[in-house]
């Protein structure tokens, strides 16, 4: 089991012959899960000792928490906390998701410091994306401090490209007449830009645009990706001749890394107790997310399309709010609801043969690997997508906030793993007979077998990557080799 210690004790009971690795997520489901296993891989297969630095705060996050303390974390991955930061003091009410995680990060950077020089001598620090003031840190200790980029190839090289848009762009954005054309890669429709970068007036945007100008800071920057997914960004970012101009850091492609296990509640198992007596391919798992919360008319909605599409389903559902989309992303498996107060009345009756709802939480990699389950709504997060691939169930892409329209519309028009409800001209939400369509389409429909036979290569290219040899594993194992000598 993997000790889990105050900072100030951390070097001095532990010693170790192996060499010595940090790895620092920021806060949040998206980025604590793939910089986990990054961490794991170091242990296991590489035989580093490996430190892995929690922004602690005094919020709670039940998932979050589960995870990091798990019984399943390999010998040798220390879980290290950092002071922890009173969100009360840095953050306010009307903050937005990503300004209220950089002010809670800028925070529990102050004790960054202190903490490494207490490590002992570090070979590398592995640093989230929304870090990168540990970059300064580590080039005062000299120690050589790697980007983990959490999310697509796809935004990687818009975020790349973004301290050039910001000066040669006046005006916002969303506003061009034309596609964002980032140097080499398809072009992203303005509508399809992430949350952030929609509005340059606002505190989100300013704090995206400084950690994406610091990215070059980098030793080398991580990819959770691999190239048979995102060929077109991938030879871009490795071949294209602005981001050498722009003096990229190398890029090290080690992905799909996703969550291999979790430990099961009684829930749990009864949820998937329920899958077994499903047949092959039958369920749409419906979930989006760690943070994702929909309206009260949209879960109405969603929850009627269902019902009408006569599909089985397993529904995630989590109580509905009208104030953000992201609502749940700082308590993910704290948030306490009973599906019967907000679905449809006579909802549970109507489809109890053919439906289960879970609330708040669902064991997902459990669910997505589970042979009854044959497509996913999903909010197109990364994390969720790599799963999804990796275990090749299609997908119908639901965005909701950050970089998810981006995901989703690449997800469907470019590697056609996806079906993209459509949202008529002028409305707010995806009504039920397009919820009833979409669902229809993937679970009985010729699209929704095209998506599952795609998919399914992309399931055999992202297990060769990951392969002794492969080439997700290969750059890992260079780079182990390189800070062990």
């Amino acid at each position: 089991m993997a000790n889990t210690k105050e900072p100030m004790v951390v070097a001095a009971e532990k010693e170790t012959t192996k060499p010595h690795v940090a790895v620092l997520p920021s806060p949040g489901m998206g980025h604590i899960i793939p910089l986990l296993e990054i961490a794991k891989r170091l242990v296991i297969h590489h035989e580093f000792h490996v430190s892995f630095i929690v922004i602690a705060t005094n919020e709670a996050s039940a998932a979050q928490d589960k995870l990091i303390k798990s019984p399943t974390l390999p010998p040798g991955l220390d879980v290290v906390y950092l002071p922890p930061v009173d969100v009360f003091a840095v953050t306010t009410k009307d903050m937005s998701l990503l300004a209220r995680l950089c002010a809670i990060v800028e925070e529990a950077m102050k004790s960054l410091k202190s903490v490494l020089m207490e490590l002992g001598k570090l070979k590398a620090v592995v640093v989230d994306l929304f870090c990168t003031q540990a970059f300064d840190i580590c080039s005062a200790l000299s120690i050589p401090a790697y980007l983990f980029f959490t999310a697509s190839v796809a935004l990687l090289t818009f975020s790349l490209y973004l301290p050039t848009l910001d000066r040669e762009v006046e005006g916002e954005f969303v506003d061009l007449p034309e596609p964002v054309k980032v140097p080499g890669c398809p072009p992203i429709r303005p509508e399809d830009l992430l949350d952030q970068v929609k509005n340059r007036k606002i505190d989100e945007y300013k704090w995206y645009l400084f950690h994406s100008s610091r990215f070059y800071l980098g030793t080398g920057i991580f990819l959770n990706s691999w190239e048979d997914l995102e060929p077109a960004n991938f030879k871009a970012i490795t071949e294209g001749p602005f981001f050498k101009q722009i003096h990229t850091p190398p890029v090290h492609p080690v992905g799909p890394l996703i969550k291999q296990e979790e430990p099961l509640t009684a829930s749990d198992a009864d949820c998937l107790a329920w899958l077994d007596k499903q047949p092959p391919q039958s369920v749409l798992y419906v979930s989006l997310g760690s943070g994702g919360t929909l309206t009260v008319e949209q879960i109405t909605e969603l929850a009627w399309g269902l019902e009408l599409s006569h599909q089985r389903f397993l529904l995630v559902a989590r109580m509905p709010t009208n104030s953000s989309a992201s609502a749940a992303f700082f308590n993910v498996g704290s948030d306490v609801n009973d599906p019967k107060a907000y679905l449809p009345k006579g909802f549970f009756e109507r489809t109890s043969e053919r439906g289960v709802v879970v609330p708040s939480w669902a064991p997902q990699v459990s669910v997505l690997k589970h042979p009854s389950t044959g497509g996913f709504l999903t909010h197109c997060g990364w994390n969720s997508t790599l799963e999804a691939v990796t275990h090749g169930v299609p997908m119908i892409a639901w965005p909701l906030y950050a970089e998810q329209r981006m995901n989703a519309t690449i997800l469907a028009e470019e590697v056609g793993i996806a079906i993209k409800p459509v949202v008529e001209a002028g409305a707010s939400l995806v009504g039920r007979k397009e919820v009833e369509r979409a669902v229809r389409l993937m679970m009985e429909g010729e699209e929704g077998k095209n998506t599952r036979k795609r998919i399914r290569e992309l399931k055999d290219s992202a297990a060769k990557a990951l392969e002794i040899g492969g080439s997700s594993y290969d750059p890992l194992a260079c780079l182990a080799k390189e800070w062990k000598s």
